[in-house]
This record gives C-alpha cells, structure tokens and sequence, in this order.
C-alpha cells in the first residue's frame, strides 16, 4: 500500500484540515498516511518549516500555498497513479 506523508506541527488548523482531507480521499485512494511531526527532526524543521502543511507522495510536495480540495485530489491521484 503506498504511503502519504504528512508534515505538521502540534496546534496548527491547516494541518488538521490538511489530515481530514487526506482521510477523506482515503476511501477512494488507498494508502496509508504518515504523519511527521516537524519538531521531532531538525532536517524536517529546517525543509518544511515554512510550508506546513506539507504533503509528500513518491518524492513530490505539495505545500500550504498551493494546498485546497480540488489540488489535493489531482495531486494523489497523480502520483500515487504511478
């Protein structure tokens, strides 16, 4: 089953929103979500500090700037297609 990271910090509404989206598409996309805390890891807190929420499948990113229902969706589906 392929793997969806999620990068977030503690009391952050995007991140919850970016989750609940996540699991949502859950039903339709099969895979598992992992969640990373950012402050657990400095190399995590040093790359996605800035751009939590931040989703990663095979390799690919997609930040809180570009992060709404309809770019989610077109996201894992693109690559967990792959």
């Amino acid at each position: 089953m392929p793997t969806v990271i999620l990068y977030i910090k503690e009391s952050c509404p995007l991140c919850d929103d970016a989750k609940l989206m996540l699991e949502i598409l859950q039903d339709e996309y099969s895979y598992h979500i992992e969640i990373r805390d950012i402050y657990t890891n400095d190399d995590w807190l040093e790359q996605y500090h800035l751009l939590i929420p931040c989703i990663e499948v095979n390799g690919k990113t997609l930040d809180a700037s570009q992060l709404d229902w309809h770019t989610l969706e077109q996201f894992v589906q693109r690559y967990l297609s792959r």
